[in-house]
């Protein structure tokens, strides 16, 4: 069975200010999720399940469908305050979305198969799409999963913080824990740290961290139900607060449901977290275009 690639696209990048799921980088127009598409297709992922927006899915359906018919079937999911619930009320002032393991659960029926999940608009590269599908396809069952890991010095924005899951790695390749840092930058000393409400703490430059692409059996789906009905019950009156994909793999190892592999991979990674990012990932995804590594136009074949 061929894995299936779930993208989260329903982001309402508050900090960018645009749709940058829809902006063009690539030179005949491509969006940066298009170059993860065309990498998994590469690698052999079978399906493609797009978490967006209700209020923007027909302009999004009607930029995909015709560069992606006939090359990966697709499927669309559309996350909501509203759903998965239950008799719980929604706090009044609430507007921003559950969170990354809230929009995964928003695929529960779609998904049969192991998958892996990414960001819309982070490039990851064609290693890690690689590596994705031998895991998915030769080691992924419900009690082992993974996460492709990338260097923290290498995912940083010049200009403004980021948000990182940084992971804490045995000599197993394991995941033993996984902390989402909301404010991670480099100080005027040069130093990657994060900020919290206790201040400044300093992250080492090699930190493993997770950039949302995570490989899973489909019954991990269910086990963010079960965590999503937790997270109500602790901060669902919070306006604010998330059900976090790292939050929910980091819950799955403290409970003893199984282990989560680590796989480092070489591909570089760029992304779009504001708007001063976007000139840089369009130099890069040239530089890439002009070494061979992708053709000019993605689907002109």
């Amino acid at each position: 069975m061929q894995p299936t690639l779930v993208i989260l696209a329903a982001g309402m990048a508050s900090r960018y200010g645009s749709r940058k799921q829809t902006q063009s980088f690539g030179p005949s127009g491509e969006t940066i999720l298009e170059y993860s598409i065309y990498d998994a297709i590469r690698a052999g992922f079978g399906k493609a399940v797009f978490i967006i927006r209700e209020d923007f899915a027909e302009p999004f359906k009607e930029m995909m469908e015709p560069k992606l018919k006939g090359r990966i079937a697709t499927d669309y999911v559309y996350q909501d305050l509203s759903k998965h619930i239950g008799d719980f009320s929604i706090p009044a002032g609430r507007t921003k979305p559950w969170g990354t393991a809230h929009a995964l659960l928003c695929c529960q029926g779609h998904l049969n198969e192991p998958f892996a999940i990414i960001n819309a608009d982070d490039f990851y590269g064609r290693d890690a799409f690689v590596k994705a599908h031998s895991f998915l396809t030769q080691q992924c069952n419900e009690q082992t999963h993974c996460i492709i890991g990338y260097g923290l010095n290498n995912t940083l924005s010049d200009n403004g913080t980021v948000s990182r899951g940084v992971c804490t790695v045995n000599a197993a390749g394991l995941l033993t824990d996984i902390q989402e840092r909301t404010s991670i930058t480099r100080n005027d000393a040069g130093i990657i740290v994060y900020q919290d409400a206790a201040g400044e703490h300093p992250l080492p430059e090699d930190s493993t961290v997770s950039m949302n692409f995570f490989c899973y059996a489909p019954g991990f789906v269910d086990f963010c139900a079960e965590g999503f009905r937790e997270f109500l019950l602790q901060q669902g009156q919070e306006l604010k607060s998330e059900y976090y994909l790292p939050s929910a793999t980091r819950a799955f190892i403290e409970k003893q449901k199984g282990v989560v592999q680590v796989k480092p991979t070489e591909a570089r990674w760029f992304g779009v977290t504001y708007q001063e990012d976007a000139p840089e990932v369009e130099r890069n995804i040239r530089l890439l275009v002009e070494d061979k590594q992708y053709p000019d136009n993605l689907w002109a074949e």
